[in-house]
This record gives C-alpha cells, sequence and structure tokens, in this order.
C-alpha cells in the first residue's frame, strides 16, 4: 500500500463527532484564514517591485506586472461578487487602465478586502449551491477554491517577473 496510514486517517476523520455543517465551517473558515495570508503575500509581492517595472513584460504576449495585479483583482471581484455574495462589484473596467504602482496596490487591496468580506458573510448552506458558469456548471465549493487557484496562478507569474528583475520573492506562505 503506498499510504500504508491512509485508511487509518480516513477511519479516524468518519469516526470524529463532526456534522456535515461543522465540515463545511472549518472549510469556509479555512478559505477565510488562507485568502487573508494570500492578500498579505501577494500585497509583499506587489510591493516588492519598483514603479518602474510596473510595466515590465517578460515576452510582448505577456500582461505586465501591473496587469498581472489589476487580472488577479478583476477576477477576484467578479467571482466574489457574481457567485458568493450580492454586493456589487467594487472592480471596474476603468480599473483596468491605472498603471501608477500605488493605484494598481489600491485596487488589489479594494479586491482582496471585498472577496474577504463576501467569505466573511458566506453562508455555509449555500456551500453545494450549483452556479452556471462558463465552463459549465459548478457549486460554490468550487467558486471558492476557483478564487484561490487563479490568484495563485498569476501571483506565481509575476514571482518569475521579481526574478528577473533580480529581486528576491518573500518566502512562501500558502496556508
Amino acid at each position: 500500500m503506498r499510504y500504508p496510514y491512509m485508511s487509518f486517517i480516513v477511519a479516524l476523520l468518519f469516526s470524529m463527532p463532526l456534522s456535515a455543517q461543522k465540515i463545511e465551517s472549518v472549510f469556509v473558515d479555512a478559505a477565510i484564514k488562507k485568502l487573508q495570508h494570500s492578500k498579505e503575500y501577494t500585497l509583499q509581492v506587489a510591493n516588492l517591485m519598483p514603479e518602474e517595472h510596473y510595466a515590465f513584460k517578460p515576452s510582448p504576449d505577456e500582461m505586465s506586472f501591473g496587469a498581472q495585479l489589476l487580472h488577479l483583482s478583476a477576477n477576484m471581484g467578479w467571482l466574489s461578487s457574481a457567485y458568493l455574495s450580492t454586493q456589487k462589484n467594487p472592480i471596474s473596467k476603468e480599473d483596468a487602465k491605472l498603471i501608477s504602482k500605488a493605484d494598481i496596490i489600491g485596487v488589489l487591496n479594494k479586491a482582496y478586502d471585498f472577496s474577504l468580506d463576501a467569505l466573511n458573510k458566506f453562508e455555509i448552506k449555500n456551500l453545494a449551491d450549483s452556479v452556471s458558469f462558463f465552463a459549465g456548471q459548478m457549486n460554490k465549493l468550487q467558486i471558492i477554491n476557483l478564487l484561490s487557484d487563479h490568484q495563485t496562478h498569476h501571483r506565481a507569474q509575476i514571482l518569475v517577473y521579481l526574478r528577473l528583475k533580480g529581486i528576491k520573492p518573500p518566502s512562501y506562505v500558502g496556508w
């Protein structure tokens, strides 16, 4: 057996007196904590890049460092407003035109704060609710996972941008 203790762990988990609602609550609480840490880490990364390199692209077909942050922000605002809350998306099309480091970091903060607020107000009873998504039907649990995965994907790209500019990224925090 590749993981000899796996059956023991699974049996232990199922023997614990956790209701489905408690498990869902644990998941949402963990997603909130992870998103808060992601905000802190992404802001560290954003602050490390000098403003004169916010327009940097490693190749012509890539987004610039600043555009990556704005794209990440827009996606978080969209996912949170369209699928996790009833609040209006605070990230506008005008935000995508911003170029200064301070303005982009302002949008990044706004997006993270909005998404964190949406998760903090999210009702766990809606976790399994099905939603129409451009890639097909999904549930809100999948949307929360996508919220995390998408920002991680783009942040990983800008970590490379930092390295290409000779800047050492901060130590990873993924929890």
